[in-house]
């Protein structure tokens, strides 16, 4: 035990140190427009030489510090949140392996190291995803890694597509050769990497199913690491991926997933789901401003959104644990009387996600959605982003209603214990950061305003959709406004919408649904059918039947040596009156 609680303070302050060195170097090359471009010769033999490259610069280290400082938090989390769990020591070390792997991402400008620490992340995600050892832990880490191995296989062929430059180095090439063929053909692969890694549709059905894992690990993956692995690849090809026809395409998908995922938080009842939804509508938010050209702005919200996603998944984590392990949120109910601390963390985190003004959210949503209004977009892609913002208030008014206000739901005799300190400690890190990263963030990367000059009502438009969103998500969980409910609960609708509109049986069950159906047929009519018949089967039964006819006749012996007497004696008499006639 206490060396699973030393592991626990090595990482989290070997984490936390490395992020305020981040810091420190990060303001010292923003402050001087420096890049450093580090070469390190691994091998050189004659004139073949393994050069490992890394990039430092402002983007990278802000990146670094963030992913570092969540991480350093979820290991000292951990701590308490774990604090059953036999192989505490595998756990450590499977964070610091996704950590690792997330940093050898964010410091390449190689497409070679890109792919070890994409690879890596895959990985170890699995690993992760199967922790708790059942079979829902082993479909959804299936799934995942499946899904991911799509991006990976992606990423192999754009290594294998620039061969053609003599150098694997994207960096130098990105500007330079803009208009060849062959950086068209990198840039679609990196666009569909970039999609399966940050689930958008179709491959959205893996990040829910992801929610198997242990919370902590929910917390880190869905806030600074494999989710938004696919954005931070799109930002730093963003130079290459203006001038292609696919980006308009992904401009469509991740409108369409920022929808669809609000809506089916809408019907979901999982708690970490309801929270793995919102994720995969804030990454179709980052994805389709990237895809407008914004790659600093969809940075920007990327950063804020770590914080409070972070620590939304804390809070979960702690209502969870408290709830005896239950998930579903119609059993939970008024439980900020007996937990106030997490439920104010809570509430924040919720509100920086909608965007309520000048707390982190806020700041990058606003400006996107304003970037959006004064962009010559049509009206289907600016309807998309005002009516998932107004989703997003929905699915927050009613969780928090469920969680906070309404009626407490478990048990009467339930003992509600107090928060605890260890936990609460790395929340309050993460609250402030929640309210304090949109604007410390917005004075340092923008550092030259952007000038947006809109009329009156599009200004306001932000908080016409929040307020609509607001009341919606009161009149939704609130059972006096039963015919909304009734409308909004009818089975078609709900049965569509809840599913994700069918996206996981399009593209999980409905892709191995055949080959499943073959297997079962060759298992059934050949393993199971005429050859295990008359080899082990038949045999089997065979033996089973005479074994029950023995079994019974030892079990009623008295009574069968009775009857067989019995029988004896009437044969004998039967006989002998035979014999006399």
């Amino acid at each position: 035990m206490k060396m699973n609680n030393s592991i626990c303070y090595i990482s989290f302050f070997f984490l936390m140190m490395f992020s305020m060195v981040n810091f420190i170097f990060m303001m010292y090359l923003i402050m001087n427009n420096e890049v450093m471009f580090l070469e390190w010769e691994l091998v050189s033999f004659n004139s073949v030489s393994i050069v490992m490259s890394i990039l430092i610069d402002w983007m990278s280290l802000l990146f670094m510090m963030f992913v570092s400082l969540i991480s350093s938090v979820v290991i000292y989390y951990s701590k308490s949140y774990m604090s059953s769990e036999n192989n505490l020591m595998r756990f450590i070390i499977l964070v610091l392996m996704f950590v690792f792997s997330m940093i050898l991402l964010i410091i390449s400008p190689n497409m070679i190291s890109i792919f070890l620490g994409w690879d890596g992340l895959g990985l170890v995600s699995y690993c992760l995803v199967i922790y708790y050892q059942n079979f829902k832990s082993y479909n959804a880490g299936m799934l995942t890694a499946l899904s991911n191995r799509i991006g990976d296989v992606l990423i192999l062929m754009v290594v294998a597509w620039m061969l053609n430059y003599g150098s694997w180095n994207f960096i130098y090439y990105m500007e330079l050769m803009n208009n060849d063929f062959t950086m068209t053909v990198v840039s679609v692969l990196i666009i569909m990497a970039a999609m399966t890694k940050s689930a958008q549709i179709p491959f959205s059905s893996w990040l829910p199913a992801a929610m198997a894992a242990p919370t902590p690990v929910s917390a880190l993956v869905h806030s600074s690491t494999l989710v938004t692995a696919g954005v931070y690849l799109l930002i730093r090809f963003n130079l290459l991926l203006m001038n292609t026809f696919f980006i308009k395409i992904l401009l469509l998908l991740s409108c369409l997933t920022m929808f669809m995922a609000g809506i089916s938080a809408n019907y979901e009842f999982d708690l970490k789901k309801i929270i793995a939804l919102s994720t995969l509508s804030q990454l179709g938010l980052m994805m389709s401003i990237l895809s407008m050209g914004f790659p600093d702005l969809a940075f920007f919200h990327l950063l804020t959104h770590a914080m409070f996603k972070a620590l939304l998944f804390m809070c979960a984590g702690v209502i969870i644990h408290m709830m005896n392990d239950i998930q579903d949120i119609r059993f939970m109910g008024g439980i900020s009387l007996y937990i106030p601390m997490t439920s104010l963390c809570l509430s924040i985190s919720n509100l920086a996600l909608c965007g309520i003004p000048f707390l982190a959210g806020f700041y990058s949503k606003d400006m996107i959605l304003e970037m959006v209004s004064m962009s010559s977009l049509n009206m289907l892609i600016f309807f998309f982003y005002y009516i998932s913002t107004g989703l997003t208030m929905f699915y927050t008014i009613r969780l928090l209603m469920y969680l906070l206000i309404g009626d407490y739901n478990l048990l009467s005799i339930y003992n509600l214990y107090d928060e605890d300190m260890i936990m609460l400690k790395s929340m309050y890190v993460l609250l402030f950061m929640s309210v304090v990263s949109g604007s410390f963030l917005s004075w340092m990367i923008f550092y030259y305003p952007y000038m947006i000059y809109l009329p009156f009502n599009l200004k306001m438009m932000v908080i016409y959709v929040s307020l609509l969103g607001m009341l919606l998500g009161y009149m939704v969980s609130n059972m006096n406004f039963y015919s909304v409910n009734k409308f909004l609960k009818s089975y078609s609708l709900s049965n569509f919408l809840c599913l994700m509109w069918f996206l996981p049986n399009l593209s999980t069950y409905g892709l191995n649904y055949m080959f499943l159906k073959m297997s079962m047929n060759l298992i059934k009519n050949i393993d199971m059918g005429w050859s295990e018949f008359y080899s082990g089967l038949g045999m089997f039964n065979v033996l089973k039947k005479y074994s029950i006819i023995y079994n019974f006749y030892q079990i009623n012996n008295f009574k069968i040596y009775l009857y067989s007497f019995v029988l004896w004696m009437l044969m004998n008499m039967i006989v002998l009156m035979m014999m006399m006639y």
